[in-house]
């Protein structure tokens, strides 16, 4: 009988806790409004109990360095986002339900918060953390940076969407940090197809990826990028431009399809043996170091300086593991993203290939920096016609295009001799082609006289052989 009495006692208690529980959940969503409820219909109540204040918390949560933090979620936006079957606590486990609101927590600056709840996005999102940690973003906060994306600055937790979803080009974070970049691939090709046709236009992800973002300029990104989507552009360009190949490994594609844009040539310091672009070692400025030792007026690095700086990177590796590769391409972020359309692309060979070609006249030399981004140093124009500058020119020489006139005079020699060789050849062949008729003919009957001779003797040896044997 006690038993049974404890029994009923204990389930008439926790049948009180629940009703005090869910009267305490009727009040705070009464306050919440019919609308907040209706919105929140698809969460779960302990996500509609936080968002019952965060939805109409302002102005917001005064930091130590006097940044104000909002703390306004909105419940529609929420419930639309791809994070509504994500618990509040799964991101916010640090928070304690009895002290939360009363407890004051204090917090230094937007971007502390930032980096210190980046860590929840690990948890779900390891493959895409992963990505991140390897791109110039990452490797930029590593080195300090105060504005180098983070999670949460690309993707808003209480609003993001669906990559699926089509939004509007004003919408993209990118151009958060690179205005200027996006104000002009807004007006250009990719741009106003996007605008015109949604998704079956390039974004800046598609170009640049997402998460593993690199420095554009290093490499053959740039390059890569187009021909993901313009897969035959190779095979199409043979059709009418000479060395097509050549131009491809050369020449950054904006260069041409960007008709307005400022070129330049790129000498790009290049590790022979891992067959890929040297990079500045961090807290081992060399690059700067030696630049700046060699151009102490800051007019630029002249062709002995260049010279010099070079054979001091090899010492570094190995004789000859260091080398210059050359190559044209467009001055800036902005100009790469004024890209026209394909009938106002240069097709006229002169832009580069005279004397005096504008792409020529800046030239400058590239280090990767730690971060991945380019680290440049200004060489004198003159370089280009040295001809200590043969290496340098490696990547992007053709005729006239450079202004080293040994080099056109060689190149020039180099293909008269190679047409030369087989058509001198085929005129001695003719020329001298009756002294051989001639000297073939006196062969053969020098041959048959002898074959005459000794047919003679073997008869004569025959006889007198014959002659004996009979005596």
């Amino acid at each position: 009988m006690n038993a049974l009495c404890t029994l009923t006692n204990r389930h008439l208690l926790s049948h009180a806790k629940s009703l005090i529980l869910l009267g305490l959940f009727g009040v705070v969503l009464s306050f919440a409004g019919p609308q907040a409820r209706a919105e929140g219909s698809e969460l779960a109540k302990e996500e509609l109990a936080c968002l019952s204040c965060h939805d109409k918390v302002e102005p917001g949560k005064k930091l130590e360095n006097g940044e104000i933090l909002s703390l306004a979620i909105s419940t529609k936006a929420y419930v639309e986002s791809m994070h509504k079957e994500t618990s509040c606590e799964d991101c916010h486990s640090d928070i304690d339900a009895k002290t939360h609101g009363k407890k004051i927590t204090p917090i230094k600056s937007k971007r502390d918060f930032t980096l210190s709840m980046r860590e929840s996005c690990r948890a779900c999102h390891k493959k895409n953390f992963t990505q991140y940690e390897d791109s110039v973003h990452a490797a930029l906060i590593k080195d300090g940076s105060k504005e180098a994306p983070l999670c949460s600055d690309c993707h808003n937790p209480h609003t993001v969407r669906s990559t699926k979803t089509v939004e509007p080009i004003t919408a993209t974070p990118c151009a958060n940090c690179h205005e200027n970049i996006f104000k002009a691939y807004a007006k250009d090709v990719h741009g106003l197809a996007r605008i015109a046709n949604g998704k079956t236009a390039p974004l800046c992800a598609d170009c640049h990826k997402a998460h593993n973002v690199q420095a554009a300029s290093l490499g053959s990104g740039v390059k890569d990028a187009c021909l993901s989507c313009h897969e035959n552009a190779v095979d199409q360009h043979k059709d009418w431009l000479p060395n097509a190949s050549r131009h491809f490994e050369a020449i950054s594609c904006p260069v041409c399809h960007a008709p307005t844009a400022q070129r330049r040539v790129n000498l790009r310091l290049y590790d022979n043996v891992a067959m890929k672009q040297i990079s500045e070692k961090a807290g081992v400025p060399q690059f700067e170091k030696r630049t700046q030792a060699a151009d102490t007026k800051d007019l630029g690095l002249n062709e002995r300086a260049l010279w010099s700086l070079l054979k001091e990177f090899n010492q570094d590796g190995g004789e000859g593991k260091t080398v210059l590769r050359g190559r044209l391409e467009v001055l800036s972020g902005v100009d790469a993203h004024q890209l026209s359309e394909k009938s106002k692309a240069i097709r006229d060979c002169k832009t580069c290939h005279q004397k005096g070609a504008e792409p020529f006249q800046s030239v400058t030399l590239t280090i990767a920096g730690p971060d991945g981004r380019p680290i440049r140093h200004v060489v004198q124009q003159e370089v280009l016609t040295s001809l200590l500058a043969t290496e340098s020119v490696r990547g992007f020489y053709a005729i006239g295009s450079t202004r080293i006139k040994l080099l056109d005079t060689l190149l020039i020699m180099v293909m008269l001799g190679a047409v030369s060789v087989p058509i001198g050849h085929m005129t001695i062949k003719r020329l001298f082609k009756s002294v051989r008729e001639k000297l073939a003919a006196e062969r053969i009957a020098a041959r048959s006289e002898t074959d005459g001779q000794d047919s003679t003797h073997h008869r004569r040896t025959d006889d007198d052989a014959s002659k004996n044997s009979r005596s």
